[in-house]
């Protein structure tokens, strides 16, 4: 399986991070998700799931930071196109990012279960895009976490391809 997702000089394009203006922004987060283009899915598939993780986050906050959780895309699906966390333009179930954790405690689901954009706080970092090929529906409802997609994906991965986004300081 292939991932393509658009960049600006390198970088994620700010409409989509750090640098979101106007309705691209909803509770001093960046809230709209980024395109990605699919390609040389298994045939068998019959969902598709992502998660957004920035790995570097780690020196700041003590533990990598979820950006992005969501299952359930049909099989089909070779665009997921831009703003489809918050516009659910192709249906797929919304887990949960860190902004729900406890350390974070937001409650407001619309920033907590939905795509939250790279904001990097010290230096450029890392984002880390994998989208899994599943043959099955996962039993997931909206709010669940990273931990529970982990779990029901186990034995039903048909293949994964991870591709490095950057944000900017």
């Amino acid at each position: 399986m292939r991932i393509f997702v658009p960049s600006e000089n390198g970088y994620l394009a700010d409409e989509f991070s750090k640098y979101a203006t106007g309705d691209d922004v909803y509770g001093g987060q960046p809230v709209k998700s980024f395109p990605i283009s699919l390609s040389k899915i298994p045939k068998k598939t019959q969902t598709l799931a992502l998660n957004l993780i920035d790995f570097d986050a780690v020196p700041v906050s003590g533990f990598p930071w979820i950006h992005w959780v969501a299952a359930n895309f049909p099989g089909t699906t070779r665009e997921i196109t831009t703003d489809v966390s918050r516009t659910n333009a192709i249906p797929h179930v919304h887990g949960r990012n860190s902004n729900a954790g406890s350390l974070i405690g937001n409650t407001d689901p619309a920033v907590f279960q939905n795509y939250t954009g790279p904001f990097p706080p010290n230096e450029d970092h890392d984002y880390s895009l994998t989208v899994y090929a599943l043959n099955t529906k996962l039993d997931l409802a909206d709010g669940f976490w990273l931990n529970d997609l982990l779990h029901q994906i186990n034995g039903h991965v048909l293949d994964t391809a991870t591709i490095t986004l950057r944000g900017r300081v």
